[in-house]
């Protein structure tokens, strides 16, 4: 099977946020779609991460386009790009492709966010990469709960709905997109 990928979002790492939320909103007309804590204290050999971080898109069928993480110091060599998401065909590409970094060494972190399936890892220049696919469920965000992508596609679905259902905007996919490009829809 090839392994088809289609860009997804950005991450980036921002010294002012409310100067580059300002830009992105006003200038290029993002809308923000969420915001919150991100509360990541074991990030395996990575220290941890504490900071608001806010989404954004314009697109009604990608819950996020950018992200933005207030955690880039002046003096911060690092670029701003925190990782590259990337969408796969669907699980089973990022389980095939999950096995594939691991037979060759490379440390990954299986994660759902409720609304993905998630794999992330670096390159071998440490850029982090992301690469997922979508569940069928909406859930607000940040979310990020370790999740054994292994799992057979039942069990993993009975997992995610377990896992997520009780949060307050948890609903299926195809009613927060619909509701999204009718709202995208007014404002133009």
């Amino acid at each position: 099977m090839a392994l088809e990928l289609g860009f997804s979002h950005v991450v980036l790492k921002v010294r002012d946020l409310g100067v580059m939320l300002d830009f992105y909103t006003d200038v290029l007309e993002f809308e923000v779609v969420d915001r919150g804590p991100l509360d990541l204290p074991n990030r395996g050999d990575l220290p941890p991460l504490h900071a608001e971080i806010v989404f954004l898109s314009q697109d009604p069928y990608n819950h996020h386009q950018l992200a933005m993480l207030p955690v880039r110091g002046d003096d911060d060599p690092a670029g701003p790009v925190d990782h590259m998401a990337f969408k796969a065909s669907g699980i089973d590409a990022v389980r095939a492709l999950a096995k594939r970094l691991g037979d060759t060494g490379v440390k990954i972190r299986p994660v759902s966010h409720g609304n993905t399936w998630s794999c992330y890892f670096k390159d071998p220049e440490g850029n982090g990469i992301e690469i997922y696919a979508d569940t069928p469920f909406h859930v607000s965000q940040p979310q990020a709960i370790p999740v054994d992508l292994f799992q057979d596609d039942d069990e993993l679905l009975a997992w995610t709905t377990e896992t997520f259902s009780d949060e307050a905007d948890f609903r299926p996919k195809a009613d927060y997109e619909a509701e999204r490009a009718r709202h995208l829809a007014e404002r133009h």
